[in-house]
């Protein structure tokens, strides 16, 4: 993918204004240029604003649909039930403030993860997360985007994400990676 390069979309498709989290229609024949591309979403800059374009409609953009999860999937749990809790730690990795590219895991954005076995039914997974800044409207979003890739895990029946501001988030939180890669030393 050449991210220098102006893509034209192909089709409508629904797009969230980045850092307000106000939805939005994008028409076919827009101009877009991607900023972003990780975890499976697109930050593009249409018309000098941000815009974050979930994987369902990275066909809009010219290409594969890939790994499209359906919330409304019900999956079988199998074998024993017991869940990795580093698969859920991986999966969170997979998840992208969309103004920033750096996982939410090395942002320091995951301040607790808990499984709890529920027998027969599987495993529930509470995460307790913040967002780099309390007037961020992308909170929502992040928080389905978790819910979903973590609903995916093998023997993962529910998933509660709440986000929180106590403590307030700081670059102190953040991996030493992840300050690296952003110059915040």
């Amino acid at each position: 993918m050449d991210e220098n390069k102006p893509i034209i979309l192909n089709r409508d498709c629904d797009a969230i204004l980045i850092p307000v989290g106000t939805p939005l229609s994008l028409s076919e024949g827009t101009t877009v240029l991607i900023t972003q591309a990780l975890g499976g979403s697109y930050t593009v800059n249409v018309n000098g604003n941000l815009a974050r374009i979930d994987a369902k409609n990275a066909d809009a953009l010219g290409f594969d649909i890939k790994n499209n999860i359906d919330p409304d999937t019900k999956k079988e749990i199998t074998g024993d039930g017991v869940i990795d809790e580093e698969l859920v730690w991986q999966q969170l990795k997979t998840c992208y403030d969309p103004e920033i590219p750096i996982n939410i895991v090395e942002l320091g954005l995951i301040y607790q993860c808990d499984i709890t076995p529920l027998g027969a039914d599987g495993n529930q997974i509470d995460i307790t997360m913040t967002l780099t800044s309390p007037g961020c409207g992308m909170g929502d979003y992040l928080a389905e985007d978790i819910r979903l890739k973590i609903s995916n895990l093998p023997n993962v029946s529910k998933v509660n994400v709440e986000v929180t501001f106590d403590p307030p988030w700081s670059y102190d939180m953040m991996s030493e990676a992840a300050k690296l890669e952003t110059g915040m030393f």
